[in-house]
């Protein structure tokens, strides 16, 4: 047999063995344990006290979010650069298949590639993974893909103390001196970890083909702690998509110029039947758009103008200080992702909260899981609860209106529904922050065109 003969064989063989561990992933169930975390409210069988302790596990996590928030030009995309046609990667909630709120895609990573499920993250910069050796990272396991190996990749290579990139991450140090591999720190949902810089072949599975980027910066974890309280760290990592040197959409500036769109998948779905988008191309023609604000002391966050709310039609009284981006941080509203039931700043909750409460004619229910406007309502009858438009206008002016199940939600179990938004914090840093959550985005393509300094709203049926 001839050399090249040889070298053909080999590599059959090393793709047949990636494509076998692909297509397990790419499977319905992905194989997948489900974590008692990961119950549904409208899975059936829990109880009302259960559904309870998840929301408010939720609603916690979504508090220790906005505390993270507080804080917070490579070789790429060959295969992009070849065919610059629309790159669409299938999303899935990861709520039923990793127990987090984030959402998720497929990814390879390093040559030959190793197989993850990422969270997105609009609200951060860096990515990073667990790598092999890591204390505290989530143990690998039938339901988990093990941990990325930079021994096993050829094109793995440190990032070294002194480089523009490290001097890009939050916390950087060099614990083994000048030319050393850069290390820094970093909280997220929870738990604090230390990771090293690396740069590695990185790719998001999409429809029809796979986007690779070479050279891409990401943290390789070395050591997580997490609180008591428990984490919803995403365990196979992130990539952050927010608009800082190190997320995504910069370091694929030249492909992608700076725009991407996401159709977030109702949060009880297993499905990747969600999409995000990459690049003006295949963006949706006919969008309502409202203009990107800049907030020096977040620069990765996607602030938009709220300008006011309306419930049922009706114009919530709100003081325009109220909705304000004050300076040096506190105020205005951000688009994000990762929390999953919108936060609103606490005299602008109250507000919308007793009108939606005027506009209800149902049984109220006493609080649940941290939310405090709830109904009952008798599921064996067709007899349900009538729900007022919730509306969110814009600069523009643009207007947002929400059905019900952008609104609600139910408990099928329990017969009890709850307004599906809460109060964010009455002192701190955060108090005046309006964060519009997953919850409240599903059905609806999200479009951040950072390149022409607008974000756009539309609806669009992504749930199968």
């Amino acid at each position: 047999m001839s050399s090249l003969s040889i070298r053909l064989s080999v590599v059959l063989v090393v793709l047949s063995i990636f494509w076998s561990a692909a297509s397990a992933v790419r499977s319905s169930t992905l194989h997948l344990a489900r974590s008692p975390r990961s119950v549904s409210p409208d899975a059936g069988a829990p109880p009302v006290t259960t559904w309870a302790a998840t929301l408010a596990a939720q609603l916690a996590a979504d508090a220790a979010r906005l505390a993270m928030l507080a804080s917070s030009g490579p070789d790429i995309l060959q295969n992009a650069k070849r065919r610059r046609h629309r790159s669409f990667v299938p999303i899935a909630p990861g709520r039923q298949i990793l127990s987090i709120p984030n959402y998720i895609a497929r990814a390879r990573l390093g040559t030959p590639p190793q197989t993850l499920l990422v969270a997105i993250d609009p609200s951060n910069d860096a990515a990073w993974v667990p790598c092999t050796g890591c204390t505290g990272c989530a143990t690998a396991s039938s339901s988990l893909a093990p941990p990325f190996s930079p021994t096993q990749s050829s094109m793995y290579r440190p990032v070294r103390c002194g480089s523009p990139q490290c001097s890009q991450v939050p916390s950087p140090s060099c614990p083994g001196g000048v030319g050393s591999s850069c290390a820094f720190n970093l909280s997220y949902a929870g738990s604090t970890f230390q990771a090293l810089l690396g740069q590695d072949t990185l790719a998001l599975e999409t429809d029809n083909d796979v986007v690779v980027a070479s050279s891409y910066t990401f943290g390789c974890l070395h050591h997580v702690i997490t609180s008591t309280s428990g984490s919803s760290m995403p365990p196979q990592g992130l990539i952050g998509f927010g608009r800082g040197p190190l997320s995504f959409m910069s370091q694929t500036k030249d492909v992608f110029g700076s725009v991407f769109s996401y159709c977030l998948p109702n949060y009880k779905s297993s499905n990747f039947s969600g999409t995000l988008r990459l690049g003006p191309t295949g963006q949706p023609r006919r969008i309502k758009t409202t203009p990107l604000l800049s907030n020096p002391h977040r620069p990765s966050l996607y602030y938009v103008n709220l300008t006011g709310v309306r419930v049922g039609g009706r114009n919530v009284p709100l003081p325009p200080s109220a909705l304000a981006l004050f300076d040096p941080a506190n105020g205005g509203t951000i688009v994000d992702a990762g929390t999953m039931f919108t936060r609103l700043a606490a005299p602008v909750y109250a507000a919308v909260r007793d009108a939606f409460r005027r506009r209800v004619r149902a049984a109220v229910a006493p609080p649940l899981g941290g939310f405090d406007t709830c109904y009952s309502y008798n599921v064996t009858t067709t007899v349900s609860i009538v729900v007022p438009t919730v509306t969110f206008v814009f600069a523009g002016p643009v207007a947002v209106t929400l059905p019900e199940e952008n609104v609600m939600i139910h408990s099928s179990s329990g017969g009890i529904a709850c307004l599906a938004m809460a109060a964010g914090p009455v002192d701190g840093v955060n108090a005046g922050l309006n964060v519009l959550a997953s919850m409240q985005q599903q059905n609806h393509r999200v479009l951040f065109d950072v390149a022409n300094g607008r974000v756009g709203f539309s609806r669009e049926r992504c749930t199968a």
